[in-house]
């Protein structure tokens, strides 16, 4: 990609209203644009990391047996009268009456559509288990849409369904993807931690939430440094400086990133909507279900929180919107003839590349590389016959031939 044909452009500056890192920075190497309050638009940077994002995550639901749909946005008054939740959740839900005079709410989340679909194909014990995923937007009309991309008013979701016949089909499909999360958040490069949560109007167990520590943090988790115990603070019965339950250690506290939550349903939506299954004798049962969820927006905003300096963004190995950015600083390559070939070559062999080739000051065009933060940058320019391979992450300068650096970039990757 030629960056003076890119849609989106880098800005010295944001509006003083966005606080949060990931939105600073998102806004000013041209990966979002806000739209109002808690809405973003993902311009095509933005967009190439979010994808890569949303295939990690797909390529692993798959992996443990979900099987991709789509559900509506838009959900009927009638049905969530029927788990309880319309009024309770007016704070938050989108509610209004459509043109038919019918009263319906943009989807906050999709636990009851999903039970009513299910009713249509799960009958007999023989048709569980079953794990049903999809990607979409959700729409929560959020009072603290002040984090950029950790917390909007319309954002997309990968929520994951599992049906089940008895606590211990579930308990097992639960701590799979338990594991499954955090190998997730590992090739995103995100260091994420299991924390007990409340299971709030989701469930009256224990949630498990995918934590990362951050200074960007809305939530507080206490935990130990010495074994794997940590809790979200607002139910936990110890304090920083107070032993450990599990291990006696001293626990700590940090103020960390939602990144994932998983959570055992049980019966409470199956019940309310009549799911059940026959059992081998006839018996009608109802099924137990799970709701396991990823923000792919706040993933994307996590990462920068969590992975940035003082000159921008550094994107992770998964997720930088392309492999190398290549700039021309010659000026003595009035046509851009020998950064052409090299981006020609760069492309032959595999590699995404962004290049720029912008009539701009060198300085803007180097500041501009460090902001966006794709993982390499490869100068072409008159002061030595070789190229600048420089690693994003430290700033590491090595002159190399284009070859060598083309070995270097794709090894890696691999």
């Amino acid at each position: 990609m030629r960056q003076s044909k890119l849609f989106g452009k880098t800005r010295r500056d944001v509006s003083q209203d966005e606080k949060s890192i990931n939105a600073q920075l998102l806004i000013r190497g041209g990966f979002i644009d806000k739209h109002m309050a808690g809405i973003y638009n993902y311009l095509p940077l933005g967009l190439k990391v979010f994808r890569k994002i949303e295939n990690i995550i797909r390529e692993e639901m798959n992996l443990i047996g979900g099987q991709e749909m789509l559900m509506s946005a838009l959900q009927p008054k009638e049905l969530w009268e029927r788990t309880g939740r319309w009024l309770g959740m007016q704070d938050i839900m989108y509610q209004f009456e459509d043109g038919h005079g019918g009263e319906v709410g943009l989807a906050t989340t999709h636990e009851e559509v999903v039970t009513e679909l299910a009713k249509q194909q799960i009958k007999s014990y023989k048709d569980l288990p079953v794990y049903i995923y999809q990607i979409q937007n959700k729409f929560r009309n959020e009072k603290r849409a002040k984090s950029g991309l950790l917390r909007g008013r319309e954002f997309s979701m990968k929520d994951l369904y599992s049906f089940h016949i008895d606590e211990a089909d579930l308990k097992k499909y639960y701590d799979k993807v338990l594991q499954t999360y955090i190998r997730i958040f590992n090739r995103l490069g995100l260091d994420a931690f299991i924390v007990e949560a409340s299971g709030g109007a989701m469930s009256k167990d224990f949630s498990h939430e995918f934590m990362i520590r951050t200074i960007a943090g809305e939530d507080v988790t206490v935990y130990c440094g010495h074994c794997a115990w940590a809790q979200n603070k607002e139910i936990a019965k110890v304090k920083a400086g107070d032993k450990c339950p599990n291990c006696g250690a001293k626990v700590i506290e940090n103020k960390t990133v939602e990144a994932g939550n998983i959570f055992r349903l049980g019966t409470k939506y199956s019940t309310a909507l009549g799911l059940q299954y026959a059992t081998e004798n006839g018996e009608l049962k109802d099924v137990l279900m799970g709701s396991y969820g990823i923000g792919l927006g706040r993933a994307m905003g996590t990462i920068v929180e969590a992975s940035h300096d003082k000159d921008g963004i550094i994107w992770t190995k998964a997720t930088t919107p392309y492999h190398v950015h290549l700039l021309n600083l010659s000026k003595n390559d009035k046509t851009n003839a020998p950064a052409d070939q090299i981006y020609e070559k760069l492309a032959k062999n595999g590699l995404e590349v962004l290049y720029d080739d912008r009539d701009i000051s060198f300085g803007k065009k180097l500041k501009d590389a460090d902001l966006l933060g794709i993982c390499f940058q490869l100068i072409v320019s008159d002061k030595q016959q070789k190229l600048e391979l420089i690693y994003r992450a430290d700033h590491h300068k090595e002159l190399l031939d284009l070859d060598t650096a083309i070995k270097k970039i794709k090894a890696f990757y691999d």
